[in-house]
């Protein structure tokens, strides 16, 4: 029988990994399909670019989903890329879903469950960073290891 305890240390960060990844894509798919309908979907509703600072849906929506679902998916610069998604959905919410009702399942199709469920997802993965599979994780191991070589060469 498997150790407990090894198990959930070996695969606690990476599933972090996995859900950074799997989020940051998924939230990159829904920038695609508003600024290039990628992928296609019926009844799409086409991106103008004189709605960019009209309003934050569709305006600015589609270029902040893409620039940070693919930041996150990379994982750079993961806790302030997550903590402006974080904000940017509590704001979806509140300002799309909330006024048709407070409770998701009661305003009707899409309630905003998933603004909802981003919203805590990226406030976890701001106080949590990028885990073990992130750029972020990369380039501070490689600013961390040129600094100790470096100290060791002057001492």
């Amino acid at each position: 029988m498997a150790d407990w305890t090894s198990l959930r240390l070996t695969w606690e960060p990476r599933m972090h990994s996995i859900l950074r990844i799997v989020t940051g894509v998924l939230f990159l798919e829904h920038g695609l399909n508003k600024l290039f309908n990628f992928p296609a979907t019926p009844n799409h509703a086409a991106y103008s670019l004189s709605t960019l600072f009209s309003s934050l849906s569709p305006g600015l929506q589609g270029p902040i989903e893409v620039v940070g679902g693919a930041l996150l998916a990379f994982g750079l610069f993961t806790r302030p890329v997550a903590f402006i998604l974080a904000g940017d959905m509590a704001f979806a919410y509140f300002w799309a879903h909330a006024p048709r009702g407070f409770f998701p399942l009661s305003n009707g199709g899409n309630g905003g469950e998933l603004a909802i469920l981003y919203c805590f997802v990226f406030l976890y993965l701001w106080l949590a960073g990028g885990g073990e599979w992130s750029l972020d994780r990369l380039w501070r191991r490689g600013t961390t290891s040129s600094s100790g070589a470096t100290a060791g060469r002057a001492a």
